[in-house]
């Protein structure tokens, strides 16, 4: 049986860090109510002049380099992101310039918080198609660009970083075994952007009501994660036909321990089996679960034959699955 397997990975995260305690400097917080909210203790900030498609070349070296496969060896890169350099052009071909891949496609794809899922849904269908054999695929962020700093609801949550896989045609059991997108746009509102769009170009106007920053409503939010996130996970076990404590280990996309608790309780799993990095990271976006997925494979957590649920949540709404046996 063809699968597409993930061979390498890497991730990537600035060196400046911000702790909560340094919030504290900005707004009227504090570690101790950050912690209990959200789960998270300190966050990565690009610094200045330090771009997503600098995250990402970092990150990809590692993953090609662990794959044991050479640059030249990428027939497609796909990134997912919704910070990039530039609205023209898209990060992958930025990403593909900086890494020298020149025989390789690029591509963004747009899908917030599930972006990573969204690729490897991608990335198997390409595999499996035969139309390409080395992909690259890529989360990376720089959120702290759009974070509004004086909203003390939505500041302490992001920050910034990259993770890559390489994936490769495999014959065999071992690969991703499914994937399971979905999408809401009339929740839109939830997490959102408003400016900077065609709908909403950069004007002094727009600037001035502070329309370039995420915008989100934290309670529904919280709500409709959890419902969708439960409803896609089982998703995956059905049409796998296996049961939850077959799993091996989840790697969820890191956003707020509240809801990754909440959905270890609800497959009835164990927090030893949950991938944790949020206290350190923060929510890095599409980033958060390929910066995961490296540090338990690099760490030696998860090994080979280990059956990997992925699971994330994003603004769009969309939200998402997959089945990995490693």
């Amino acid at each position: 049986m063809i699968h597409a397997r993930i061979t390498g990975t890497g991730s990537f995260a600035p060196k400046k860090v911000m702790t909560n305690q340094d919030l504290e400097k900005l707004i009227d917080t504090t570690d101790e109510w950050i912690i209990e909210r959200t789960g998270i203790k300190e966050r990565r900030i690009a610094e200045k002049g330090q771009t997503t498609s600098d995250l990402a070349y970092e990150a990809s070296k590692r993953a090609i380099k662990a794959a044991g496969i050479g640059v030249e060896d990428i027939d497609l890169i796909l990134v997912a992101t919704m910070t990039p350099d530039t609205i023209l052009p898209c990060l992958g071909c930025v990403l593909q310039e900086k890494l020298g891949a020149k025989k390789a496609a690029a591509f963004d794809i747009s899908a917030a918080c599930s972006g990573f899922i969204f690729g490897m849904s991608l990335a198997s269908a390409y595999i499996k198609s035969e139309m390409y054999k080395n992909i690259l695929l890529v989360g990376a962020e720089v959120l702290s660009r759009y974070t509004d700093w004086d909203d003390r609801a939505t500041c302490i949550l992001f920050g910034d970083g990259a993770g890559a896989a390489v994936i490769q045609r495999h014959m065999g059991k071992r690969g991703i075994l499914s994937t399971h997108i979905h999408s809401d746009g009339s929740q839109g509102n939830l997490i959102h952007v408003p400016g900077g769009g065609a709908q909403h170009m950069a004007t002094h106007e727009t600037i001035h009501k502070r329309m370039h920053f995420i915008k989100m409503k934290g309670n529904e939010t919280f709500k409709a994660a959890v419902r969708a996130l439960e409803s896609v996970a089982q998703e995956a076990l059905e049409y796998n036909k296996i049961k939850a404590e077959e799993i091996d280990f989840l790697v969820p996309h890191q956003a707020n321990l509240r809801i990754i608790q909440a959905m270890a309780q609800r497959l009835n799993m164990p927090m030893e089996k949950v991938v944790l990095t949020l206290p350190k990271y923060g929510n890095t976006s599409a980033a958060s679960i390929p910066m995961a997925l490296d540090e338990a494979v690099r760490g030696g957590k998860i090994k080979e034959n280990h059956l990997i649920l992925f699971e994330a949540f994003g603004g769009g709404l969309t939200w998402a699955s997959s089945l990995v046996r490693w």
